[in-house]
């Protein structure tokens, strides 16, 4: 295995119903079997879940104010990520969950030592919340677990296979990256996510695979480190 201990952020999209939002079942045990095929593998998962199918921040903006907008969104994810812990125990496997802001008889607030105890001992860990501050995007709450966990690598799950040098829907001839240095998507601005996630890994390091997670056993292939999606880090691999 060539990442022990991972973070994996996956879109609110991916846990309900295809342009409609809310949960929606099957969607939601696709995406805790996958967790739970890469934990037999002997993976430590932390999850950042994005809220975006309950409720997106910026999408009600100008109806509230952009912190209360945002603290929504917050609670979107921690919805989320109680349907994932829930599922993935049900299906057989063992999973916990921490929020950056903890409500009382629901959710206890997440501390770093805690969350790697229970890594350790075997428990996917579900980081809600987002990083518990309005203005601040779940893929920076991704990147700043990582730092806190000390993670190996970033996973970002996505419906498409890599990064493009453009929109691939509506570009057929843009072209996929198999790898990009932090400094190719902070300069080019190649949108593939919040540019404060990125400059947070790479202060620390920690390398960050974009792939498709649609496909079945994605995840496990890329904890083990196969060749698939697109790797920001430092250098450029050979």
């Amino acid at each position: 295995m060539r990442y022990k201990r991972v973070v994996l952020k996956v879109s609110g999209e991916a846990m309900g119903r295809p342009g409609e939002g809310g949960l929606e079942k099957s969607r939601i045990e696709f995406v805790a079997r996958e967790i739970i095929a890469a934990a037999e593998e002997g993976a430590e998962l932390g999850l950042v879940v994005g809220g975006g199918n309950i409720l997106r921040g910026a999408s009600v903006e100008g109806a509230f104010s952009r912190v209360a907008a945002d603290q929504m969104g917050m609670l979107g994810t921690i919805i989320n990520g109680m349907a994932l812990r829930d599922t993935i125990n049900r299906l057989g496997g063992k999973a916990e969950i921490r929020a950056a802001v903890a409500i009382d008889g629901v959710v206890d607030k997440f501390r770093a030592e805690e969350a790697c105890t229970m890594l350790g001992e075997g428990s996917a860990v579900v980081f809600a919340g987002g990083t518990g501050n309005p203005f601040f995007s779940t893929d920076t709450a991704c990147a700043l677990r990582c730092c806190e966990i000390e993670a190996d690598v970033m996973l970002k799950a996505t419906k498409v296979d890599g990064v493009y040098s453009d929109d691939p829907v509506t570009n057929p001839d843009a072209k996929r990256f198999e790898s990009l240095t932090y400094r190719d998507v902070l300069e080019k601005n190649l949108g593939v996510m919040d540019l404060t996630a990125v400059e947070l890994c790479r202060n620390k390091n920690i390398p960050i695979l974009v792939f498709d997670f649609l496909k079945p056993g994605n995840i496990v292939k890329a904890v083990k480190g196969d060749t698939i999606g697109t790797v920001i880090s430092e250098k450029i691999s050979e």
